[in-house]
């Protein structure tokens, strides 16, 4: 049985968690030079880096929510549903709020300007962006990246209601469910399997009717696949059944993650020519879409195992950074939209310029979180930060008994 008492702290989640907040943010910088379509875009924006992009956007939110997942779990069992709930409207929703109405409306204005449909100033636009009947081809004002956040939120409290019975299942009976499907001798293709069959069946059966719109109204196809990786985490979080077959599979994982993303980028780098040749190769088309869910089930299940192998211990470096990785996710964007903005107009080549958005966003950071939000009581709260240095929740490990 369990106990959360005695168990050693996960280091390795922490690390992750770390991992996947940087991942998100270089992705973020990585938009300003691709072709997508974002909030403003450098001058030499192009697809040179977009086979990169490709291989990571499968799966970078669906780790940090994996993980959040984890440490909902902890946290609930630690606390019960009701202080849960009371804790993270106040930890989660402040940023939400402070972020929309300060933090994250930089981001508008310089879209807006650089689309041409505003002249004006940050503080003549600043009353406009506040105005929800303001008429802007965007929605103002709007959360853009920390869209994450308000989801997380939203699913915290309906674990906060129903998690304790899913917990309590998880820990007894489920239990001995997960050592049947993970521990025996198929315990290893189980674990590179199973929890990707739900993602399979959403992306033919939602993915289609529900574009993604991070708008939280009418975003089913996104809540599926967020929610369900997320519950993942919140079942898997104390299962030695699962852990042990993490443990197993991971060289299996990486191996095959290798491969389909090897085979995925040629299939992504040659869609659209293939796709339009008289649709001869339409009936590839949903093995092509169902390969890049189990690729982003295989790359997450590789990184957890190679975390719990070479990540899990402590050090100066790590408490630092689980406390400044989300106030450095808050900033991050709006430092790299304005940085990005400024220095793509100086005439600088290319990797000058990536450099600068690079260091401006890092540096940013930094500096912001450093001097400034840690230091002040009354702002920690705004960032998601306790208003007083305290203990730090940590993430524990399962019993190997």
């Amino acid at each position: 049985m369990f106990s959360s008492s005695h168990a050693p702290r996960r280091n390795d989640l922490d690390w992750l968690r770390i991992l996947a907040f940087g991942i998100l943010i270089f992705y973020h910088i990585g938009m300003f030079y691709v072709s997508w379509d974002w909030h403003v875009k450098s001058v030499h924006a192009g697809p040179e880096a977009e086979w990169l992009m490709m291989l990571v956007n499968p799966w970078r939110l669906s780790l940090l929510f994996l993980i959040s997942g984890v440490a909902l779990r902890f946290a609930l069992d630690k606390t019960g549903g009701g202080r849960l709930a009371r804790e993270r409207v106040v930890r989660l929703g402040l940023p939400v709020i402070f972020g929309m109405a300060v933090v994250v409306a930089p981001q508008s204005w310089l879209q807006l300007l650089e689309s041409g449909e505003i002249s004006e100033g940050f503080f003549g636009f600043y009353p406009e962006y506040l105005d929800f009947g303001s008429a802007f081809s965007i929605t103002t004002p709007t959360w853009n990246h920390l869209w994450y956040v308000v989801y997380l939120l939203v699913y915290t409290l309906v674990l906060a209601l129903v998690g304790p019975v899913i917990s309590a299942w998880a820990s007894g009976p489920g239990e001995r469910v997960f050592e049947t499907v993970f521990g025996g001798r198929w315990g290893v293709p189980a674990l590179l399997l199973v929890p990707a069959l739900p993602h399979c069946l959403y992306r033919v059966l939602l993915d289609p009717h529900f574009p993604t719109t991070h708008a939280l109204a009418n975003d089913w196809a996104n809540h599926a696949h967020s929610f369900t990786i997320l519950m993942t985490g919140f079942l898997f979080a104390k299962s030695p059944a699962f852990w042990r077959a993490v443990a197993r599979a991971w060289p299996w994982a990486l191996g095959l993650t290798i491969g389909l993303g090897a085979g995925l980028s040629v299939v992504w780098a040659n869609w659209e020519v293939w796709m339009a040749e008289d649709g001869a190769l339409i009936d590839y088309v949903w093995p092509a879409r169902l390969a890049r869910i189990w690729y982003a089930w295989l790359m997450i299940a590789a990184i957890l195992g190679m975390g719990q192998r070479w990540l899990n211990r402590p050090g100066r470096a790590l408490t630092y950074m689980t406390e400044a990785i989300f106030p450095w996710y808050i900033l991050h964007q709006t430092l790299t939209v304005m940085a990005g903005f400024w220095l793509t107009r100086q005439g600088l080549n290319v990797w000058v310029e990536f450099a600068g958005v690079t260091l401006a966003t890092i540096g940013g950071c930094l500096l912001l979180h450093e001097f400034v939000i840690r230091r002040l009581g009354w702002l920690r709260p705004l960032f998601g930060l306790k208003p007083r240095r305290g203990s730090r929740m940590r993430l524990e490990q399962p019993s190997r008994a």
